[in-house]
C-alpha cells in the first residue's frame, strides 16, 4: 500500500470514528488528527484521505477552519487525495457534507489528483458543495439518519479507490 495518511477533524466523535474505521481497513496507513499535524507534512504522503464534519450553515469543523487557508499553498503534485465527511442530510439538507467540498476547493490548485467520488444514490439532501457533476466528491456518512449504511458505504468507497491506494 502507498504511504497513506487518514487525517481528520472531529468535534462530537462521528468523524473520528469514521477515520478509525478507514484506518483499520487500510493496514499500514497512519491516523492523524488535523489539529496535531503541521500542514506542510501532508506533502510527504502518496495518498491523503481527509475527513471533516460540517458545522453551522456549511462550515468546516473547527480544527480544519484554523488551517484551511494554508492548504492552498501546498505542492501536492503526484499526491492522491480523497475526502470523507459526516453530516445530517435531514436537518441540514442545504449544506450536507459541505466541509469536504470546502477542503477540495482549498486544494484545487495544488496539483493533487482527486480520488473517491461516489454516487448520490441513497442520499436525500437539497444541496451540497461536495457534489460535482452529479456525484459526491467523497464518502458522505450520516450517522444521525442512516447509521446502518455507514459500513457498506465505507467498504464501497474504499473498493472504488483500490487501484489508487496500492
Amino acid at each position: 500500500m502507498k504511504k497513506t495518511a487518514v487525517i481528520y477533524g472531529s468535534t462530537t466523535g462521528n468523524t473520528e470514528m469514521l477515520a478509525q474505521k478507514i484506518q483499520g481497513r487500510l493496514k499500514g496507513s497512519e491516523l492523524k488528527e488535523v489539529s496535531s499535524m503541521p500542514v506542510s507534512e501532508m506533502s510527504s504522503y502518496e495518498v491523503l484521505l481527509l475527513g471533516s464534519s460540517t458545522w453551522g450553515l456549511g462550515d468546516l469543523q473547527d480544527d480544519w477552519e484554523g488551517m484551511a487557508d494554508q492548504l492552498s499553498g501546498l505542492d501536492l503534485k503526484g499526491v492522491k487525495v480523497g475526502f470523507f465527511g459526516t453530516g445530517d442530510q435531514s436537518s441540514y439538507s442545504d449544506t450536507f457534507v459541505d466541509a469536504i467540498g470546502i477542503l477540495k476547493e482549498k486544494l484545487q490548485n495544488t496539483g493533487a489528483e482527486f480520488i473517491g467520488s461516489i454516487s448520490t444514490d441513497g442520499y436525500t439532501y437539497d444541496a451540497s458543495r461536495a457534489e460535482e457533476n452529479g456525484k459526491l466528491i467523497g464518502l458522505a456518512v450520516d450517522e444521525d439518519n442512516q447509521p446502518d449504511m455507514t459500513d457498506q458505504r465505507l467498504d464501497s468507497w474504499l473498493e472504488s479507490m483500490k487501484d489508487a491506494l496500492n
